[in-house]
This record gives structure tokens, sequence and C-alpha cells, in this order.
């Protein structure tokens, strides 16, 4: 039997599920994109590479010469090409939402996976950047400058594994069905977190590798 029964009152079960569907469609109309969780982790993590950001500028201006060098050490061909590859994974979440919204689960897929292979290659190329460093003579004990790189350019790389594992999980729910033109906050919200990835990376690179 496909219904239940509430207060002497018979409710079929396609009833409640429309009424969920139309409940996540009407939070989503109040809070705007995403959710309200999301948008909460995205403030906390935004504010704690602001700490980092001011802990970068009070080094600058204790060590003007180490900073002014400090980019020229770099191998800024690896920060372009990962620049490239997170602005591409974002366009690419930003397709899947779309798609999602036509209820078009292959193409949603598709760039799904697209954004988590992005990912893939950013850690690809950092993790070659950190042994060219190395290799290269400068690690996080060579001065203050590196120091500060490794644990800001590390924390985001640590980020970015985490956005690999939520597109991960939507892809996961995409497979399974749980997503669809009425009802794909979840889905939204794992690319708004790559997104903000994306945007704090965009603020790392012309600090580290460019400005001087």
């Amino acid at each position: 039997m496909n219904s239940i029964v509430l207060n002497n009152t018979t409710i079929d079960n396609s009833v409640l599920k429309s009424e969920a569907l139309n409940g996540a469609e009407l939070h989503r109309k109040k809070f705007g994109i995403g959710n309200f969780a999301i948008w909460l982790l995205i403030y906390l993590e935004l504010t704690e590479f602001a700490f980092f950001f001011i802990v970068f500028l009070i080094g600058q201006s204790h060590y003007p010469e180490i900073f002014y060098e400090g980019p020229t050490r770099l191998n800024t061909m690896a920060g372009m090409l990962n620049t490239l590859i997170l602005i591409s994974g974002s366009f690419f979440v930003a397709r899947a939402v779309s798609a999602i919204k036509q209820d078009d689960r292959k193409k949603t897929l598709l760039f799904l996976w697209l954004t988590f292979f992005m990912g893939a290659a950013y850690c690809a190329i950092k993790l070659w950047e950190y042994e060219w460093n190395v290799a290269s003579g400068f690690d996080s004990s060579t001065n203050y400058f590196f120091g500060v790189y490794y644990y800001l350019t590390f924390n985001h790389f640590v980020h970015v594994l985490m956005g690999m594992s939520v597109i991960l999980w939507v892809i996961a729910g995409t497979y399974l069905g749980h997503y669809s033109s009425k009802h794909y906050s979840t889905l939204e919200s794992g690319g708004l977190y790559w997104h903000m990835i994306d945007l704090v990376w965009i603020v790392i690179f012309p600090l580290l590798y460019v400005i001087r």
C-alpha cells in the first residue's frame, strides 16, 4: 500500500515526496544558492585563510628583502598551470549544476568527473612543485617566506582534497538519482565549496608568486 494514515487521514506517499521537494525548493528560494550549512562552512574557511594572509603581510612588513626575493625562487609556471586548472574546475562544476537543473544526469556526471580530475591534476602539479622546491634547496626552514609559503599552500592543498571528496560524494548521489531539477541543493552546495577553493587560490597565486 503506497500511503500512510496520520490522524485518521490517508496521505499518499507521492504527495509527501512532492511536498519534500517543494520544501527544498522553498528553502533554496529563501536562502538563495546552496544552503545555510555550506555558507557557514565557507565563511569559517575564508576566515581561516584571512588569518594566514594577515600573517603573510606581517612577515612581509618585517622581512621586505626576503619577501621581495621569495617569488623569484618559486616555479611560476606551476602556479599558473594550477590557476588555470582550478578555474577550469569551477567552470565544469558550474556546468554540472546547470545540467542537473535541466535533468540531464549524463552531462551532470560528465562535468562532475571533469571537476574531480581538475582537482587531481592540481594535486599532482603541487606535489611535483614541492619536490622541485626541495631539489632547488628551498624548504619550510629556508626562511620566513618559505615557511609561510609551505604552510599556506599545504593548507590549501588539503582543502582541494576535501573539495575532491565533496565532488565524489555528489557524484555518488547523482548516480543514485538523488538530484533533479527540483532537488539539487546538495550538489549546488558542493559546487559552492569548490568555488571557494578556487577563489582562495586566486588570492594566493599573485600574493606568493607575483607581487613583490
